[in-house]
């Protein structure tokens, strides 16, 4: 075995022990149901028409993300449905619940919120993709309007673009 091949698989071998470097589990070994569940709630908002709120119980296993929560409780057959698209830069982003998608033409998103246990709601920073729920967060789901600002470029480089 010429040296090249054998520092290759001795990295190659270092690498499979010590687990992947995207998570805390070893590499190829998905979570077992064993390990502690992140329960959460998820609740279902229209600020443009008035209905009801409604609460949906979940969860992920430790480190686990939003959008696997929201996987696992559209499994649940619990009334709660959602569809996202993948964008290859920023991750997969929220396009409906229930059946209500967000729209460029009715300026229309779903805005994502977290209520803690100090009952302070912040908007989410990140999206479904990369949101870690904590025990007993609120995740708000909540379908909104935007606003369009017109004088919003002031950088130099981009004055002129967007114009028609």
């Amino acid at each position: 075995m010429t040296p090249a091949v054998f520092s290759a698989a001795l990295l190659l071998l270092l690498l499979l022990q010590e687990g992947c470097c995207y998570c805390s589990c070893p590499a190829g070994v998905p979570p077992s149901s064993s390990e502690e569940k992140t329960k959460f709630t998820v609740v279902v908002r229209n600020s443009i028409t008035p209905c009801p709120n409604k609460t949906f119980n979940t969860y992920v296993y430790y480190r686990g993300i939003l959008l696997g929560g929201l996987r696992r409780l559209q499994d649940s057959k619990t009334g709660f449905k959602f569809t996202y698209t993948e964008d290859y830069n920023y991750g997969p982003f929220l396009q409906s619940v229930n059946c209500l998608a967000g729209s460029e033409e009715t300026k229309t998103y779903w805005q994502l919120l977290v209520k803690k246990t100090d009952n302070q709601t912040k908007e989410l920073d990140v999206g479904i993709g990369c949101y870690l729920p904590d025990p007993k967060d609120q995740i708000i789901l909540n379908y909104r309007k935007y606003e369009v600002q017109q004088n919003i470029i002031n950088h130099p480089e981009l004055q002129g673009q967007g114009k028609s």
